[in-house]
């Protein structure tokens, strides 16, 4: 039982944690919207295990856990793609700035 408090705990505190961050309005609603998805949804799987049993059944899957781990590898797999690519982006974007930088000093040493 103590277990179970903890996780919604936990669950509870990452969707606050979560909505405190500041981001720029285009991200927001999607986020907001998520976590009002997510948050309820972890609650239920905490307080009632055989829901997850439910799911993976629906869905085709044997076990709840089973669902769940495939759940998070193909999250994972998306986090870390998005945060390749949006560091690729902004590597691009320090190169663009360093050489407007360059050619700046340059044109003000000609001077």
């Amino acid at each position: 039982m103590l277990i179970k408090i903890l996780l919604i705990g936990g669950t509870l505190a990452f969707g606050f944690l979560t909505l405190r961050e500041r981001q720029p309005a285009s991200h927001q609603a999607i986020r907001r919207i998520a976590l009002l998805v997510l948050v309820p949804v972890g609650v239920v799987a905490v307080a009632f295990p055989g829901t997850t049993v439910w799911a993976a059944h629906l869905v085709g899957v044997q076990r709840g856990t089973d669902l769940l781990l495939y759940t998070f590898v193909m999250t994972f797999l998306f986090t870390t793609l998005a945060c390749y690519q949006r560091l690729h982006q902004v590597e691009r974007h320090l190169v663009t700035l360093t050489r407007e930088l360059a050619l700046r000093e340059s044109a003000d040493q000609l001077r």
